[in-house]
C-alpha cells in the first residue's frame, strides 16, 4: 500500500508538471501573439535587415549574433525553407550579441550594409567562423583576413563600424531582446509566436503551421 501511494504521488507530480508546462507554453504563445499585434515594432524595427517578399504572410524573426555557431548552422536550413516556399516567408534579422566583444561583429556587419554587402558579409562570417570565432575564441584579426571574400572595402568598414547610428541599432535590439525575454541565440519568433522547444524539426513545424494558416489550400 505504501509503495502504491508513492507511485500514485509520483504520477500526480509528473502529470502536474506536464500540464503545467503545457499551460505555460500556451500562455507564452498567447502573450507573444498579443505583443506582435499590439507592439509589432518589438519584432521588426525600421532598421531591421530583411530577406524575402514584402507580401509574405509569414514573418520569421531571428535574434542572432554573427559569432554564434548555432546561428550559422541554422542559416542554410532557413534558406531551404524559404526556397521551398517562394514569396511566402520573410526573414527578419535582429541582434543579440550576448558575448563579450560580439557587438563589434555586429558593427562590422552593419558597416558592410552601408556598402550594399550585408548578406554577402554575413554569409562569409558564418562560413568562416571556424577561423575567427571557433568555440567563442574570438580572433578579430583573422576575420579581417577573410572579409574581402564578401567584396567589401575593409578600410571603409573599419571607419563606418564606429558610426553612432550603428551603436543605437544594437542598443534598440538589445532593449527588444529584454522585452521579449530572449535568453540565447538564435532566438526565433514566427508571426510573433516563439520557438519554445529548440531544434530544426520544431522550427520547421512552427513555420509550417503558420504557412498552412496563412496560405490555406
Amino acid at each position: 500500500m505504501k509503495y502504491a501511494l508513492v507511485g500514485i504521488s509520483c504520477l500526480v507530480l509528473v502529470l502536474a508538471f506536464v500540464f503545467g508546462s503545457r499551460y505555460y507554453k500556451d500562455q507564452q504563445v498567447q502573450k507573444y501573439g498579443f505583443m506582435a499585434e499590439e507592439h509589432p515594432e518589438l519584432f521588426v524595427r525600421q532598421h531591421s535587415q530583411t530577406l524575402g517578399s514584402d507580401d509574405a504572410k509569414v514573418y520569421l524573426v531571428e535574434f542572432m549574433d554573427p559569432a554564434c555557431e548555432t546561428c550559422a548552422a541554422f542559416a542554410p536550413f532557413i534558406k531551404q525553407m524559404m526556397a521551398a516556399n517562394p514569396g511566402k516567408i520573410k526573414l527578419v534579422i535582429r541582434y543579440a550579441p550576448f558575448h563579450d566583444g560580439a557587438d563589434n561583429f555586429v558593427k562590422i556587419l552593419e558597416a558592410a550594409k552601408m556598402q550594399g554587402k550585408y548578406w554577402e558579409t554575413l554569409d562569409v562570417m558564418f562560413k568562416t567562423q571556424n577561423i575567427w570565432a571557433s568555440h567563442h575564441n574570438y580572433q578579430p584579426e583573422r576575420l579581417w583576413q577573410v572579409l574581402p571574400r564578401a567584396g567589401v572595402d575593409i578600410e571603409q568598414i573599419k571607419i563606418d563600424m564606429h558610426d553612432p547610428a550603428i551603436a543605437k541599432i544594437i542598443e534598440q535590439d538589445m532593449a527588444d531582446v529584454r522585452a521579449l525575454n530572449v535568453q540565447k541565440t538564435p532566438g526565433y519568433f514566427v508571426n510573433g509566436k516563439p520557438l519554445q522547444t529548440f531544434g530544426y524539426k520544431q522550427l520547421y513545424q512552427l513555420v509550417q503551421a503558420e504557412l498552412e494558416a496563412k496560405y490555406p489550400k
